[in-house]
């Protein structure tokens, strides 16, 4: 008669327990690379944000610059206007003429800083509207880091103590950091306490 062996148990347990320990090492590797793209994008994010506050910020001291031109060519307009009222009749024809042509010219250089101020404002709102977004989603790229570093260790607990609870845990708090993470990239959603 042929003799079957039986498997030894503790074999069996090996065996189970090392299937059990690959598996959450893949799945904590996974934790991983979701955590580095949750990185890079919260770095993207912040160094928009900058960026754009930056742009806003250079937009309006242009802003304020083109208006204190502005304002430098009424006030000189004005006067001139003053004057000539005060002295047009004592002018001579051609120093009148010429008169109105230099307040002409003001009047126009006036105008021109007013319109170049609107392209100049319309930029620097669209600079902060940019800044506004990524500023939103910062906090979503922040707790979403946090929570995927939280599973990793998890995880790596578990393979420690061979406790799937603890790994069921991780795997729960990695998907909430994904949904954050991918919440922080498309903004679909609007959380209250961010």
């Amino acid at each position: 008669m042929e003799r079957v062996e039986l498997p030894n148990t503790k074999e069996l347990e090996e065996l189970k327990a090392r299937r059990f320990t690959k598996r959450i090492a893949l799945t904590t590797a996974v934790y991983a690379v979701l955590l580095a793209i949750t990185a890079l994008g919260g770095n993207k994010a912040m160094k928009e944000m900058l960026l754009g506050q930056q742009e806003a910020s250079n937009q309006w001291a242009f802003y304020q610059a083109k208006a204190m031109r502005e304002n430098l060519y009424k006030i000189q307009r004005l006067n001139m206007e003053a004057n000539f009222l005060e002295r047009s009749g004592s002018m001579k024809p051609e120093a009148r003429s010429q008169f109105k042509a230099t307040i002409n010219r003001m009047a126009v250089e006036e105008n021109r800083y007013a319109l170049e101020k609107k392209d100049i404002e319309h930029e620097a709102k669209k600079a902060e509207h940019e800044r506004d977004i990524n500023k939103k989603r910062d906090p979503y790229f922040e707790f979403a880091e946090g929570l995927l570093q939280i599973s990793i260790v998890m995880a790596s607990i578990a393979i420690l103590s061979s406790f799937l609870p603890i790994f069921y845990f991780s795997l729960v708090i990695a998907m909430l950091g994904a949904f954050l993470s991918f919440n922080g990239f498309t903004l679909l959603f609007c959380l209250p306490f961010f």
